[in-house]
């Protein structure tokens, strides 16, 4: 039986490199220790903001000085901790600068009231003046926040209460990621290993179907034992966010979170309208997925499996490198020798260890390397999360670069559209090197389960998390059964007649860390519609528009950004043609197979 080995044992060269933030942990004490200094030359402008336009641009730059201090401690405690989430030393370092931010917040939740408190007629000259023109998007939005900013003394309750608004996931993120502990499963040479989040996909693209109903069942027979666990810790994250949003004057937790990108929430009802529009290309697929299998019907299981095993690829850890490489290479020199840094510097975390953050992420701050963490388990779909995640980290190292600290950090809702179109660029490149219709037909089958679990199953959870946040607001306690009730009805909705619905399915909810992220999903699945009409363009040769997007950071709002960049979602537009494009790819690889 193969365990994964401590973050500790693993070769140095497939670790990041976190030095180049801190040297030492002595280091980091000593920024901790300038927090307070900082936070005192920002409270010398208390009651002065409206003296003059400029008292408040050194004002905004105090704040930020303050703001990136904090982003750097935090960026590497937490990073630091999830190399190995069960050192309670790393995890203690997370607690103490979340507890600290939050502390930051309660004492300068004066900042914003007293802007708005600024008489209008005052504002607006302020708005106007060349001390404040930097700041002048600031303003604007600032104006727009008038409405649902509080009082001076609610703000200062609020941010003394953001550590306690973290909480759920916070006793989420430990008890998946460091106590859960997963039956033992055979793999497919019939050796036993230990069931682990980073294995649990890579089981389910196995060929042998007893694999991948071993694992799917082990998965959630843990899950299914700790569902009220989970629920009590999901009825809480969800009470906060509806509580909050109440206090701040917002109709609901979904207007409150799409607020702040300035997204109206007809986007969002759009979305999951279009796609309930759109469902006969997947139930098509399915029944053609089951047909292929020799299955009358399929399991949930038997979704992930490729269905042209023989052309599966595994693929180590130097050609995954290579591919990416040669497939972002139409972006152009500049993209491709900040991508060698990537490698070339240690950014990236690579492999699987014990108590390690389970997923892939890209995290970093300010003026330091946008660091990637990764579980590379060798498949393709690990290359294409390589792919994804390096797309996140450019895009954060291209905003960084353009912008003043200000305005580099790009809104979540384009977050998903530079690293999506780095997975689609990655499959035409793949797709244009097949030497036989088995390899294509394998690429063609998995642009269209990339397809299928960024827009349809994205949209799901985003259906999910709506409606338990308006069932929250309308009093009703999410207890385990009903959200997994809930779920399973969605789910059955999302696969159709070809699926059966196999009922420890009703227990995912249980594993989705997104839910806890306050209406995140959404942009998943306007991320690839974006994506694929960007990749395109950069196809045929156009990427002075989709750099300017990689470098438009949070200059614009983030509707206006993707415009200027040809994709509206103020229309449907973007989701039905990549709706379409799922259904023209299903019918190639029908004919592919034929």
């Amino acid at each position: 039986m193969k365990e994964p080995v401590s973050h500790s044992e693993l070769p140095v060269e497939m670790t990041w490199d976190l030095s180049k933030m801190y040297a030492s942990v002595d280091d980091w004490e000593k920024d901790f220790r300038k927090i307070d200094p900082l936070v005192e030359k920002l409270q010398a402008f208390k009651g002065k903001l409206g003296e003059s336009p400029a008292t408040l641009a050194a004002a905004f730059r105090a704040e930020d000085e303050l703001g990136f201090l904090m982003e750097k401690l935090h960026t590497f405690a937490h990073l630091r901790s999830d190399e190995d989430t069960g050192i309670s030393e790393n995890r203690g370092r997370v607690d103490r600068i979340l507890s600290k931010s939050a502390e930051v917040e309660g004492e300068t939740a004066w900042f914003e009231p007293e802007i708005m408190a600024i008489d209008r007629k005052r504002f607006q000259a302020f708005a106007e003046s060349p001390e404040l023109e930097f700041y002048k998007l600031t303003l604007k939005r600032l104006e727009a926040d008038r409405p649902h900013t509080l009082s001076e003394r609610e703000e200062r309750v609020l941010g003394l209460s953001s550590e306690i608004f973290a909480g759920p996931y916070k006793a989420f993120s430990v008890m998946n990621d460091a106590d859960l502990r997963f039956p033992i499963v055979h793999d497919d040479q019939g050796g036993e290993v230990r069931l682990t989040h980073g294995n649990y996909i890579k089981l389910l693209e196995s060929s042998h179907r007893e694999v991948r109903k071993e694992a799917f069942h082990g998965m959630y027979s843990v899950y299914e034992q700790f569902k009220n666990t989970f629920a009590a810790i999901l009825d809480t994250a969800v009470r906060t966010h509806t509580v909050e949003a109440g206090l701040r004057n917002f109709k609901s937790a979904l207007e409150a979170s799409l607020h702040e990108d300035a997204v109206p929430v007809s986007v969002y009802n759009s979305l999951i309208d279009t796609v309930h529009d759109s469902m006969e290309p997947l139930y098509d697929y399915f029944a053609f997925r089951a047909e292929r299998l020799g299955l009358e019907k399929l399991h949930m299981y038997d979704i992930h499996c490729p269905l042209v095993p023989e052309a599966a690829l595994e693929v180590p850890w130097k050609d995954a490198v290579s591919m990416v490489k040669t497939a972002l290479r139409p972006l152009g020199d500049l993209y491709g020798t900040i991508l060698e840094r990537a490698f070339n510097e240690r950014w990236i975390d690579i492999p699987e260890a014990r108590g390690k953050r389970s997923g892939a992420y890209s995290s970093g701050c300010y003026q330091y390397p946008p660091y990637l963490l990764l579980n590379y388990s060798g498949n393709l779909d690990s290359v294409f999360t390589l792919a994804h995640e390096l797309g996140h980290s450019l895009h954060s190292y291209f905003s960084d670069h353009a912008n003043d600290y200000h305005y580099a950090g790009y809104r979540i809702f384009v977050a998903e559209v530079a690293s999506t179109t780095n997975e689609i660029l990655l499959q035409r490149h793949l797709v244009s090197q097949t030497r036989s219709a088995a390899e294509k037909a394998y690429l063609l089958n998995h642009l269209i389960d990339t397809i299928r679990g960024t827009l349809f199953r994205q949209t799901m959870f985003a259906e999910f998390e709506r409606d338990i946040h308006a069932m929250a607001e309308a009093g009703e306690p999410l207890t385990a059964d009903m959200l997994s009730d809930h779920y399973f009805k969605l789910n059955k909705r999302y696969h159709g007649p070809a699926v059966d619905p196999d009922d420890e399915i009703r227990y995912e909810w249980a594993r989705i860390p997104h839910f806890h992220y306050d209406f995140y999903v959404y942009k998943y699945a306007t991320g690839i519609s974006a994506a694929l009409a960007l990749a395109k363009k950069i196809l045929a040769g156009d990427t002075e528009g989709y750099l300017r997007f990689l470098k438009a950071g949070d200059s614009k709002e983030v509707i206006d950004i993707m415009k200027d960049a040809g994709v509206d979602f103020t229309t449907p537009a973007p989701v039905k043609d990549a709706m379409s494009m799922f259904a023209d790819q299903v019918k190639e690889l029908k004919s592919c197979l034929k």
